[in-house]
């Protein structure tokens, strides 16, 4: 195949693969750091504060799945470790038996806060050195339109 009909040079491919390599060095980066100055995974960070986000401190486990880009099979497992740390309780709905809510625990909060203020450090350390406020703000519009349902 030649490669003129490869479209590996085309814009779109080209900054598809920059989103990824870019997530990807960060994801690993951002995870070092909770690790080595919080003991926290960064999946586990990642469930407490979807459910610190959330409107009552808990959600339904496929939404916890959705929020976070894993499968039901694999939130489940990794509810069970965050429970055992006692991060996140199990909680029956009242409206639906076979439904299942993860709510975080004030341990859960706990660690939380810390992680944020760790995240928080990197952050600044990461982009408020090399993005200025409106290239954050520009980017954080750009990302939020490329996550909105199509």
């Amino acid at each position: 195949m030649s490669t003129s009909a490869c479209p590996s040079g085309d814009e779109k491919v080209e900054l598809f693969a920059l989103l990824l390599e870019t997530n990807a060095r960060l994801s690993r980066s951002l995870a070092l750091v909770l690790e080595s100055r919080c003991e926290l995974p960064l999946p586990w960070f990642e469930v407490l504060l979807q459910l610190r986000k959330s409107q009552d401190g808990r959600l339904k486990m496929h939404r916890i799945a959705d929020a976070i880009v894993h499968s039901t099979g694999g939130t489940t497992r990794l509810i069970d470790r965050l429970e055992e740390a006692n991060l996140v309780a199990r909680e029956s709905c009242p409206s639906d038996r076979r439904a299942v809510y993860v709510a975080i625990t004030s341990e859960g909060n706990r660690r939380l806060d810390e992680a944020l203020d760790v995240h928080l450090d990197y952050l600044e350390g990461l982009l408020g050195s090399r993005l200025s406020g409106p290239e954050r703000a520009t980017l954080t519009e750009l990302l939020k339109k490329l996550n909105e349902p199509r």
